[in-house]
């Protein structure tokens, strides 16, 4: 059969730099970051005293209290980031057949700040017997920013979550892009939400030594690519991206921002949370999504890479480019906005894919903040262009984004400039 041509109708974003598109987009643009010190709980017992929350968040300004309390914080973000996302596609009209638009909307963790509150509830009372809130599990579980995006708008198309850790959005953007060029939908709803930024989020990764602890400098901790980088910054928020086939999007006269071509997934197969040291699955996702896409390595102009700052993972990632584009590495623009927004763990893919689709659309490349003079890493190829500190102009035909995820998994998506 012949696939259908997707394309890219709508954006929607709420994130550490900006709490809409045009904000985020300008703040990674100018190299802003994310970073600073935890407002959301007392971390004066961790390792780890600060990361990149939302900022100036009211969610009694989206919603009304009650419906607020239904929803947790990753939840919330999903809502509002899909609001954005719809309403710039032109979507949610009467003569959408809402049978036809689906939403696959995925969260790495889901709602574990609800989860450590009722549990803490419990622990709190249990003299008095068990005072668990009828809305705990609704408003825990992971994909249940689908389901209430479907139930907002009434879009009655495929409706699920997808969970494979920091990968997790990337590969909803994956199987939205699969569900429409195969036919079964007209239009997906996709992204990701995560809101982790918790007692035991902090506490959970900080005991695996993953975090970076910079505390005298919040705003400088996440430098990929950096020989003193130490470990990843947290973030959270939520991001929308309104996938569409390209037909249906040109009888209702949709602006286009650009056209999904290919995406690719692989497992390391290697271990729960490092990734393999010779970026063996890396290089698999993305020659995978290179062959999905029917393009050749010298096709791509910009890599939107994983580099969370972590001293394993920039490394064997700067291997898999390496091998998989060969000498056409080094005619790439390469950076890391998790430089400013911070990895946003199951948000990450959705974000950094919106980082793409503009850059392709305005022929400019974010940079990758936070690297000094001086402080290379010996295991690092500094010829190639990691797009240090100030954003690039340059044309942008295609660019590809990558997220891995604990447990080995690998998503990959690319996206090029719409041609009709």
């Amino acid at each position: 059969m012949e696939l259908k041509r997707v394309v890219v109708t709508g954006l929607g974003a709420i994130t550490p730099v900006g709490n809409n598109v045009k904000a985020t987009w300008d703040s990674l643009l100018k190299g802003v970051s994310g970073a600073g010190p935890i407002t959301s709980f007392d971390t004066s017992k961790f390792k780890t005293h600060f990361a990149c929350e939302v900022k100036d968040f009211d969610p009694n300004i989206h919603f009304d209290r009650k419906e607020a309390r239904k929803l947790d914080r990753y939840a919330q973000f999903a809502v509002v980031a899909a609001k954005e996302a719809i309403e710039d596609s032109g979507l949610d009209n009467e003569a959408t057949d809402r049978d036809r638009v689906g939403v696959i909307f995925s969260s790495g963790i889901g709602g574990i700040g609800t989860f450590e509150q009722e549990v803490g509830n419990y622990y709190q009372h249990e003299d008095m017997g068990p005072r668990i809130n009828p809305f705990f599990i609704p408003k825990m579980i992971s994909d249940i920013a689908a389901g209430h995006i479907s139930i907002i708008y009434g879009f009655r198309g495929p409706n699920y979550g997808t969970v494979s850790a920091c990968a997790s959005s990337t590969n909803s953007v994956i199987s939205a892009f699969d569900t429409i060029r195969l036919g079964k939908a007209d239009a997906i709803v996709t992204g990701g939400a995560e809101a982790a930024i918790t007692v035991s989020g902090v506490g959970g990764f900080n005991a695996m030594n993953a975090l970076s602890t910079r505390n005298d400098s919040p705003e400088t901790a996440s430098r990929p690519f950096s020989a003193s980088r130490d470990g990843f910054v947290m973030g959270e928020g939520g991001v929308c991206i309104v996938l569409e086939e390209l037909e249906h999007a040109l009888a209702r006269g949709a602006k286009i921002y650009a056209e999904v071509i290919g995406g690719g997934a692989s497992g390391d197969a290697y271990h729960l949370t490092a990734s393999h040291p010779e970026g063996l699955g890396a290089k698999l996702v993305m020659r995978n999504a290179l062959a999905d896409a029917h393009i050749t390595p010298d096709q791509i102009d910009y890599i939107n890479v994983h580099g969370t700052s972590t001293p394993i993972g920039d490394i064997s990632e700067v291997k898999a480019i390496k091998e998989v584009f060969g000498e056409d590495a080094y005619k790439l623009n390469i950076s890391s906005t998790k430089s400013m927004t911070g990895h946003m763990l199951g948000a990450a893919g959705a974000i950094e894919s919106i980082a793409c689709i503009l850059a392709v659309q305005n022929d400019i490349v974010p940079p990758t903040i936070n690297h000094e003079p001086g402080d290379d890493d010996p295991e690092i190829d500094y010829n190639l262009n990691f797009t240090f500190n100030k954003a690039e102009k340059r044309e942008v035909r295609a660019a590809l984004s990558n997220t891995f995820g604990f447990g080995g998994h690998n998503a990959c998506i690319i996206v090029k400039k719409f041609v009709e």
